[in-house]
């Protein structure tokens, strides 16, 4: 028996964009000659987001397995884009931090997610594209919170 699946539910919209998103940032990310993979630069994104942020939590947060990132930050520490330390709390864990030789290259993928915001965001009007962003942001801090987790805040938000 054929069953009818209703792909305009918000988990499969949010999926969808999501893999549209990392499939074209990949491969601009490929195509520019900044010497990165994709997942090296998804690395390197996500970990300018968390700040110094404990090898594993960063793993969890990009949903990656613990060895495949090992792998991204052995090439990026290489590069001297990141550094890994021990953990003060814990010298069995690692601390990641990125460094200042970073900040071009985390520039460069910034305008390359800023392009493909702009084109995700044609035709609608900007104050309707300012309420969804704020609609998902709503709706993140109501999953974070369910798992624990503690809530985003935005640049310029109230407290």
């Amino acid at each position: 028996m054929a069953r009818k699946i209703d792909t305009d539910t918000f988990g499969f919209l949010a999926t969808d964009i999501s893999r549209l998103i990392r499939a074209d940032l990949d491969r601009r990310i490929g195509e520019t000659g900044i010497g990165l993979t994709a997942g090296e630069g998804r690395t390197l994104i996500h970990a300018a987001r968390a700040g110094s942020v404990r090898q594993n939590v960063l793993a969890e947060r990009m949903g990656v397995e613990a060895m495949t990132l090992s792998s991204f930050l052995d090439r990026l520490e290489a590069r001297g884009l990141v550094t890994r330390r021990p953990d003060p709390a814990d010298r069995r864990a690692n601390l990641i931090e990125i460094t200042e030789a970073a900040d071009a290259v985390i520039g460069d993928i910034q305008s390359m997610s800023a392009s493909i915001r702009h084109r995700a965001a044609r035709g609608i009007d900007p104050a309707e594209w300012e309420r969804f962003l704020s609609v998902l942001k709503t709706v993140r801090n109501n999953l974070a919170e369910q798992r624990g987790e503690p809530q985003r805040r935005s640049p310029g938000s109230a407290s």
